[in-house]
């Protein structure tokens, strides 16, 4: 396949994201407590003529923390300005983004919890009194310059809540918890999707889908396109169990939604280990895996569906992880 192709390809999912991607509140299904509170926050800072206190959202992959974001900066008429943990590593890097902010701006931040120290603390007076410090110069001849920021709203997203420091968490003036869809909510998000994408699909095909999605829209999304591409070389008009079943199978999606990777973790764990308990180093090692991976990709959903428990010792694999690979639990 040629780079064009390959970049047509890129825009072409990128396009297909954005059109899936909730565009107001009313679309956003799921998380309505978070949804709630967001909305009295905002409403109740419009009222007073101010600015939203800096957010900060937590939880697994997948879970609409970005749209989230996006839907924040719509509703205070702002501009969104998105940047990611990854990108801030030089303090540099961060004076660029602040010193260009406008008044009103919403900064999104994922994967917050890459930033380091040094960038934390430059974000310290930026958060709490729109001062930013920028140290000209090296040695006896450095010198300090001050850059009053104007008002802006941080919104920053983790996925490892517990690497943020605690001062830095304390600048935030609400935390909320993103956590793992319904089923039923799951079943809402691609009935939408498949409306705004054109499909027709049974309801036993929304199920298999779901359950397959680990409770995740981001998943969920990304199992329909993939159902829709053997479905458009099949020439099916609607989409039914059979073509899901197909899809998942060549997928190797298991009917709890396990993929591969996942299914080998907890093999490891069982054979290699007997069913633990098993450090996390040592998985990581074995499975030539970063143990970040691991951690923010691999576990979350093994723990939600309780196939995995962490303990003081290390990671055990339940009884139910046995039966599901039908695999003899030793006594």
């Amino acid at each position: 396949m040629s780079k064009d192709s390959n970049n047509a390809i890129k825009k072409e999912d990128i396009q297909t994201e954005t059109m899936l991607r909730p565009d107001c509140w009313d679309d956003y299904i799921g998380q309505e407590k978070v949804k709630s509170n967001l909305k009295i926050m905002l409403e109740a800072a419009k009222k007073r003529g101010e600015f939203p206190d800096h957010l900060l959202f937590y939880g697994p992959q997948g879970l609409g923390k970005t749209t989230l974001a996006t839907l924040i900066s719509k509703e205070l008429g702002a501009n969104l300005r998105v940047t990611s943990g990854v990108n801030l590593e030089k303090s540099g890097d961060l004076v660029a983004v602040l010193a260009n902010l406008e008044k009103g701006d919403v900064l999104f931040i994922d994967e917050a919890h890459r930033l380091n120290r040094m960038i934390e603390e430059i974000l310290y007076p930026a958060m709490e009194a729109r001062k930013l410090y920028i140290t000209v110069g090296k040695g006896p001849a450095a010198r300090m310059l001050t850059l009053d920021l104007p008002p802006f709203t941080l919104v920053a997203a983790t996925t490892r809540l517990n690497l943020l420091s605690s001062p830095f968490r304390s600048r935030f003036g609400a935390i909320f918890n993103i956590d793992y869809y319904g089923l039923d909510e799951i079943e809402k998000i691609i009935s939408r999707s498949a409306q705004i994408l054109g499909l027709k699909l049974s309801d036993d095909a929304i199920g298999i889908l779901a359950r397959a999605s680990r409770f995740t829209p981001r998943n969920a999304n990304r199992l329909l396109k993939r159902v829709r591409d053997f479905a458009e070389v099949k020439n099916l008009e609607v989409i039914n169990a059979g073509i899901c079943n197909h899809t998942m199978e060549s997928l190797e999606i298991d009917n709890l939604g396990l993929e591969k990777y996942d299914r080998k973790l907890l093999e490891i764990i069982i054979k290699k280990y007997d069913g633990g308990p098993v450090g996390l180093n040592t998985l990581a090692a074995v499975l030539g895996e970063d143990r970040g991976i691991i951690e923010e990709v691999y576990e979350p959903f093994l723990i939600k569906t309780g196939l995995l428990q962490k303990s003081s010792s290390g990671r055990i694999a339940t009884a139910d992880a046995y039966e599901h690979l039908n695999l003899e639990l030793k006594s």
